[in-house]
């Protein structure tokens, strides 16, 4: 079923930030949004996980998205979100503790899938960049949401740490099957990561949208990802 958009707009005062939006994304999907700072992104993001008011029908699972829910989890570009006071294992652990939700992951077993069982101990600022925002994703991952909706979430990293994050949440995604929504104004991020590229234009509108048909894992040096990075960077460059 997934998820459903359909003539989705969103206004500050008289700022419409995001105008018209319709798209489909099917569960399991990795789908990325780019565009230009400004261009409703995060907004959009935000809708879909119920913390903004819209006009307009979104749909998970056929069911309308009024507000938040533990079926969609949020990861954003800040480092500093978690609980400085709690040990790695512990700020994993902490939203299936708070929430008591029965159907959430084992944190052991997220530890594990990030790649920190040896940092289980440690508090976060011990913690690398890189190593808090595996944290952060596996807290996420940890209450089994079926969607996971990513804030630029490796903006803040340096570029090596970034791009193995990149391959790491690709493996993630493969291995547990969730439908990750993902935003970035990188080009080269969005290819390599998502199934499809969806680019919103400055005035909130979907300007176009690429079904990202390369070979997995992805050759950033290849002459097709090359023709995809130039053609997705031509519909972000169109003035409207």
């Amino acid at each position: 079923m997934g998820l459903t958009l359909r003539n989705v707009s969103k206004s500050f005062d008289s700022n419409k930030v995001l105008d018209n939006i319709n798209l489909n994304i099917d569960d399991g999907n990795f789908v990325c949004i780019v565009g230009f700072s400004g261009c409703g992104k995060t907004t959009l993001l935000r809708v879909v996980g119920g913390f903004e008011s819209y006009t307009g029908t979104v749909l998970h699972d056929d069911k309308p998205i009024i507000a938040p829910s533990p079926t969609r989890f949020m990861v954003f570009q800040e480092l500093n979100q978690l609980l400085p006071w709690k040990t790695t294992i512990e700020n994993i652990a902490f939203g299936p503790k708070l929430s008591g939700n029965k159907s959430s992951r084992k944190p052991l077993e997220m530890l594990e899938l990030v790649g920190l069982t040896d940092a289980r101990h440690k508090y976060p600022h011990e913690l690398s960049g890189g190593m808090k925002q595996r944290t952060a994703i596996a807290r996420a991952l940890v209450m089994n949401p079926s969607i996971l909706l990513m804030d630029e979430p490796f903006g803040s990293l340096d570029a090596q740490t970034r791009r193995r994050l990149q391959s790491e949440l690709v493996q993630i995604w493969q291995t547990i099957k969730i439908t990750i929504l993902f935003v970035t104004h990188n080009i080269r991020e969005s290819i390599f990561l998502a199934d499809r590229v969806v680019v919103l234009s400055k005035k909130g509108r979907i300007q176009s949208i690429f079904d990202i048909e390369l070979p997995r894992p992805r050759n950033v040096a290849s002459a097709d990802f090359g023709k995809y990075w130039t053609a997705v960077l031509k519909e972000m460059e169109v003035k409207q």
